[in-house]
């Protein structure tokens, strides 16, 4: 895991290693074990190295194979032994024991068609000197992050945003987006930032660019199918195949030459990931495993008593810590700066101070169950897609059970069904309780709630699109939280062998009785304490709101007060006058565009 950068032209200027070697700085947190450079004409590529596999120098990037192919990586290719060996008998030869390594093989050897052999996160950039081209490339789902800038005859990328802006003219907010995610909520379903001239590489993407003109081509090179095996496998098998699935994705994430901890919450994705990775983790090293769980104060979303019953249940040892009012107030700025794009919920504040925990531990890697809820139906607005088609007596009684099984009540689940199917009146609804004047809510572009909408038609639909998309922001504060202390998460849930088995599956065998992942409790219900099994409550490092913002309420209004950008887009006398009536959720956001513009400089014009 580390950070990377890159600056290509084509006209052959020679880079200057002064301007390389900041963007690398930049992005110092993500790499603290080493930097390195390789510059040549037309092309100048940074590395920063965090070491998981193979610590000696020679791991050591930007890495070079036969003369002729260099590489920046980020991430993990976690199935790397398999294919070596399979490179091994096609006669070729290595060095290293980084996957690193595999990689740049495995492109001499098939090209572009490498990504489909490899499971894992990725983000890198292969410059090979006889083509000159650099291809550029991210994982199935969008783990790791690749984002870019152009100026004029100059590309440039990076694993983080900050890495770019200074090589913008000028740090502008890109009004179409933010607009969007301050009425609707959504962020990073698109290739634009909310910076004006900076865009991702989009998940399930290479790139080849010519270094002899800039021409490119951008290709998707991995779709989510359905197959057709898990779709009419029984019950029984299915439940035993995602148990093996699981342990599998957990093994492989497990190969490390560094300590590997777990992120515990106490709810039931992380639950079965910890579990059953202490297990192995024992096995293989006789080590007792580590965890870490964000405790809140706020006693109705205390999740620490689940968390120790896992931990004692298991055997891992867990540091519990409860991060305070005086923590959130001292990291505001950090936290916004870490994560770049102003984000929806301070929640982000909890999972900050669990990964600045596991590096005071010398824990550099954790696993997390990050995307168990996407791919096995967790959460409930989820219930709207599947109760299409019912008959409407048994619309009624799933509706009971899951009001019965979760946190909401009936009329919210209820209310969903309607909701969720009517863009419409969601937008009607979200436009009241924004305060845009209406010049700029004319100009928000509604074109993704109408797709989602469309998604709810169906499980199938829903699923997809909500790994293809609204999974994209959850990566993101994943990926910055835990790089700002250079900590690698590994997801197993994300596994793309998981989410083509999980996605295949029946909607009954996902929510049944009202129980939402419920392949997943029958699958695991003998590993855990039937507590946890069979939650009705979804949490997961739920941060203290109400308590940091009410205690931080003056510096809230006076830094929302403050804002030239809110200034400019909202009725700003309507807005400080009902600010403190308003919902937390909605009062967050004002604030952390605030606080985004100030620590980034931004403008809107």
């Amino acid at each position: 895991m580390c950070g990377i950068c890159g600056i290509l032209n084509w006209v052959g200027r020679s880079e200057n290693l002064n301007r390389i070697r900041e963007m690398n700085n930049l992005s110092a947190h993500r790499g603290p074990d080493g930097e390195d450079y390789e510059i040549q004409p037309g092309i100048a590529l940074g590395h920063r190295r965090l070491a998981i596999l193979d610590l000696n120098v020679r791991g050591q990037q930007p890495m070079c194979w036969a003369n002729r192919y260099w590489i920046v990586f980020n991430g993990e290719i976690y199935n790397y032994l398999e294919i070596r060996s399979e490179l091994q008998t096609l006669g070729y030869q290595f060095e290293t024991g980084t996957d690193t390594e595999v990689i740049l093989a495995a492109y001499a050897q098939w090209g572009a068609d490498c990504l489909s052999k490899f499971n894992g996160m990725w983000a890198f950039a292969i410059h090979d000197k006889q083509e000159n081209t650099v291809f550029l490339a991210r994982d199935r789902f969008g783990v790791k992050p690749l984002y870019i800038a152009e100026q004029n005859d100059e590309f440039a990328f990076s694993s983080e945003i900050k890495q770019l802006l200074p090589l913008l003219p000028k740090v502008r907010a890109n009004q179409s987006v933010l607009l969007e995610w301050l009425l609707t909520g959504y962020e990073n379903h698109r290739p634009e930032t909310m910076f004006e001239g900076v865009t991702s590489l989009p998940a399930a993407h290479w790139m080849k660019i010519s270094l002899k003109d800039g021409t490119r081509t951008t290709k998707r090179y991995y779709e989510l199918r359905k197959s057709e095996r898990f779709a009419n496998m029984s019950f029984e098998s299915a439940q035993s195949e995602l148990r093996e699935l699981f342990t599998d994705a957990i093994r492989i994430r497990l190969r490390s030459d560094v300590q590997v901890g777990t992120c515990l919450s106490g709810g039931l994705d992380s639950s079965a990931t910890s579990v059953i990775a202490s297990e192995i983790y024992h096995k293989q090293t006789g080590l007792q495993f580590w965890g870490v769980h964000a405790r809140a104060s706020e006693e109705a979303i205390d999740e620490s008593s689940y968390a120790s019953m896992v931990a004692q249940h298991s055997g891992i040892d867990l540091s519990v810590i409860c991060p305070s009012i005086e923590d959130f107030r001292a990291t505001v700025d950090e936290v916004v700066y870490t994560q770049e794009e102003p984000f929806g919920s301070p929640s982000m504040f909890m999972g900050w101070h669990v990964f600045r925990e596991a590096r005071a531990r010398s824990c550099p890697v954790m696993l997390n169950g990050q995307g168990g809820d996407e791919v096995l139906l967790g959460y409930e607005r989820y219930f709207a897609a599947f109760a299409k088609g019912l008959p409407l007596w048994k619309y009624l009684i799933e509706a009971i059970l899951q009001a019965r099984h979760s946190r909401l009540n009936l009329a919210t689940v209820l209310k969903h069904r309607f909701y969720f199917n009517n863009p419409k009146l969601r937008l009607r609804w979200l436009a009241k309780r924004t305060f845009l004047s209406a010049k700029y809510i004319a100009k928000v572009n509604t074109q993704f709630i109408n797709r989602q909408t469309e998604a709810f038609q169906s499980v199938w639909d829903l699923q997809r699109f909500e790994v293809e998309f609204q999974l994209l922001h959850l990566l993101r504060y994943e990926d910055r939280n835990s790089m700002r202390h250079s900590i690698e998460t590994r997801l197993p849930f994300l596994d793309y062998r998981m989410v083509e088995a999980c996605l295949s599956m029946p909607p009954q065998y996902k929510i049944h009785n009202g129980w939402t992942k419920y392949i997943l409790r029958m699958a695991i219900k003998k590993l855990l304490p039937k507590m946890v099994v069979w939650r009705s409550t979804k949490l997961g490092f739920e941060a203290p709101t109400e308590t940091w913002l009410r205690a931080s309420s003056k510096k809230v209004c006076d830094e929302i007060s403050n804002s030239k950008i809110l200034s400019q887009i909202t009725d700003r006398e309507r807005m400080m006058n009902e600010l403190s009536k308003i919902p937390l959720k909605q009062q967050w956001m004002l604030y952390s565009i605030a606080v985004w513009e100030r620590v980034f400089g931004v403008h809107w014009d």
